[in-house]
């Protein structure tokens, strides 16, 4: 404490930053920026002092794509679907800048983690998707643009690809990538994390561009991954990759307690160690030499191999005898005071360096039952610290380490065809950081899903310690390259080798004993969505042109386009978009379909509301009146459904006695 009051200002800025990261830079407000952030066209061009920030051609016009609104909405498959029913994981094909903005009002602040694996810029990347709306297409290319004379993309080929000849080769990506952080930041909770993997192309510029968009402050780590241990290069053979960590706020992350993952192989021999305790009792000599013929009976690279150290046993658990000797840093005062053997009751002899443990706390270890210092017969051996392994059965992640790329080809070859993916991340790396940042109830979110490792990695996770994580993936339906290994093997797109792979493991994983049996089964199954323009026709207001003013005005009468019947594409898209509702709605809530007589309406999320696409009828009242739930739909007569006004009035005096909302749309 300074003894001061609380300063405003600077409260208000650490508010601002909490909300606009971009705008707070060095403890000061770019107004410029804050202005851009809010939608304010004239402030893309800087005017204020200089200070430091990441700059690039186009930044500004990428800017302006975050402020951008999209009509589109998703389409659900269930034929392309598995469990679609009573799955909570979803699969999106569609362009991710616009999926992301679909997903604004349904997933916003309720994601616990992102993983991306976006394109690394390595000169021959496709990573500008155009979208399937041929009108907000051409209005995203006059915005940005990104297109020359000819109708291609600037800086890119004919194919779509960043080329290193490019002048705005590095602006092209930063253009890419920054409105699909910006928008993603949205979607994560508070104490939310997001991991993007990168190699040396761009980590520098994505670094710079993580802390614009998160803060700086919010920086966790920076991985390094050593994915083979020797390459070929003429200089210095590069074998590893990065993952950039950031948090969304991380001072919300670190008060939800520390990240620590368990050693692998740990459960199995405290398992062990319990079997043996159940069959010797307080015997603990019996116990060690059964414990040491266990471990020598492991084959070697066996996980539970590495702990044989920890073979001692006393009325607390396993335990190794570890060295406590002080550190060989040349310090004279390090501790060096007596240790009574407990039976001889002489000194115990000192390491050379003294202890590690001061006097107080080397009494206390003697004062606790049973004591935590490990002795040899008599004096002349030096006493030890006992470690107990379930004490240290978790370790925080390692910035560095090693896992072989090879592994997750060959898993990817063996679910979805050989050469038909390249590149694929490994589920076992996945799966480390989804069980090190989420917990069993959370979500994770991979909008570059590739052959669907993320969704892939959160399902054998589950599988294995009995979770309810989901996944919410997306990934574009780029073409295959004909000739090649994917399209071979018919594969038409990247979008089709990710349904393909989920499918593939689902499989697989069900074929597995589940480790806990006792355990409800895992979901392994997925809802798959397409993105689709909007079921309802689009009101234009700037349009001025008697005939075209006409044509809008025939919205009034019927909202939905040709050919699109009332139904589950519009009960999507409702729940994508409405407002004011008491909950925001996932796309994997569960709707049931209930009969009432002649008339059916759709409940959601078992009663927190109920869509009656057929109209208001007396059936439906009663029904709702009995039920309760939160909120009643019901298309209004733009719809083709006629609800009388006496109807209306009636019911929602009724409704509003059982505590019902009546909203007609």
């Amino acid at each position: 404490m300074d003894g001061l009051s609380l300063d405003v200002t600077a409260e208000h800025i650490r508010q601002l930053q909490q909300l606009f990261p971009a705008a707070v830079s060095e403890g000061r407000v770019d107004f410029d920026r804050l202005r851009a952030a809010l939608g304010s066209a004239d402030a893309l061009t800087p005017t204020g002092p200089e200070h430091y920030e990441l700059r690039w051609a186009g930044k500004a016009a990428a800017r302006r794509e975050v402020q951008q609104l999209t009509t589109a909405t998703l389409q659900a498959d269930a034929a392309a679907s598995v469990d679609f029913d009573t799955t909570g994981h979803v699969l999106i094909e569609g362009e991710n800048l616009e999926v992301l903005r679909v997903l604004q009002r349904g997933y916003f602040g309720k994601v616990k983690m992102i993983y991306i694996d976006p394109p690394y810029n390595t000169g021959s990347d496709a990573f500008a998707y155009p979208d399937d709306f041929a009108e907000e297409r051409e209005a995203h290319d006059q915005r940005s643009g990104l297109r020359d004379e000819a109708g291609r993309l600037r800086g890119q080929d004919v194919w779509g690809r960043n080329m290193r000849e490019s002048s705005r080769f590095h602006s092209a990506w930063l253009s890419m990538m920054w409105p699909r952080l910006y928008l993603c930041r949205n979607l994560l909770r508070e104490d939310g994390v997001i991991f993007v993997s990168i190699d040396d192309n761009e980590v520098h510029n994505l670094r710079l561009l993580l802390n614009e968009v998160f803060g700086e402050e919010n920086f966790v780590a920076q991985l390094t991954w050593q994915r083979s241990k020797k390459g070929d290069a003429k200089l210095v053979a590069s074998v590893h990759e990065y993952m950039l960590c950031f948090a969304r706020d991380k001072a919300a992350l670190q008060a939800k307690g520390n990240w620590r993952l368990k050693k692998k192989g740990v459960e199995a021999v405290l398992a062990q160690y319990e079997t043996l305790r159940q069959q010797w009792g307080p015997d603990h000599a019996k116990i060690r030499e059964a414990m040491q013929a266990w471990f020598r009976a492991l084959p070697e690279g066996d996980a539970r191999k590495a702990h044989k150290h920890y073979n001692w046993s006393d009325d607390r658990g396993l335990y190794f005898a570890a060295d406590f000797a002080g550190p060989d840093d040349g310090r004279a005062s390090r501790p060096r005071h007596d240790i009574l053997h407990p039976v001889t009751g002489k000194p115990c002899k000192k390491p050379s360096t003294g202890w590690r443990w001061d006097e107080a706390k080397t009494a206390w270890a003697l004062a606790q039952q049973p004591p935590r210092i490990h002795f040899g017969p008599d004096e002349t051996t030096i006493p030890n610290r006992k470690s107990y392994l379930v004490e240290i059965s978790s370790e925080p992640y390692s910035s560095v380490f090693y896992r072989d790329g090879r592994s997750a080809t060959l898993e990817v070859e063996g679910l979805v065809g050989k050469g038909v993916f390249p590149f694929p991340k490994n589920t076992e790396v996945l799966s480390e950081l989804i069980e090190l940042a989420t917990g069993p109830d959370d979500l994770v979110l991979d909008f570059f899903a590739g052959s669907g490792t993320t969704g892939h990695a959160v399902m054998a996770l589950n599988a294995q310690d009995g979770g309810r994580r989901r996944f919410l993936l997306v990934q574009y339906p780029e073409p295959v390259e004909e000739k090649s290994e994917a399209h071979k093997a018919g594969y038409r797109t990247i979008a089709d080798i990710t349904r393909t792979r989920l499918s593939k493991a689902s499989q697989q994983l069900r074929a597995r004993p589940q480790t806990d049996a006792a355990a409800p089964p895992a979901d392994l199954g997925f809802r798959y969505y397409r993105l689709v323009p909007s079921n309802f026709r689009q009101w234009r207001p700037r349009l001025t042109e008697p005939d075209e003013l006409l044509t809008q005005l025939e919205l009034f009468q019927q909202p939905l386009r040709d050919g699109v019947a009332a139904g589950p594409a519009m009960l999507t898209e409702l729940l994508l978009k409405m407002t004011g509702g008491p909950e925001l709605l996932p796309l994997s809530v569960p709707v049931q379909t209930r009969r009432l007589g002649t008339a059916e309406v759709q409940d959601v999320a078992g009663g927190l509301l109920w869509l009656a696409l057929a109209g208001l009828t007396p059936e439906v009242v009663a029904a709702a009146v009995e039920a309760r739930p939160q909120r009643l739909l019901v298309p209004g007569h733009e719809f083709g459904v006629d609800n009388p006004d006496e109807l209306v009035s009636n019911a929602r005096l009724q409704l509003a006695d059982a505590g019902v909302q009546l909203q007609l749309l």
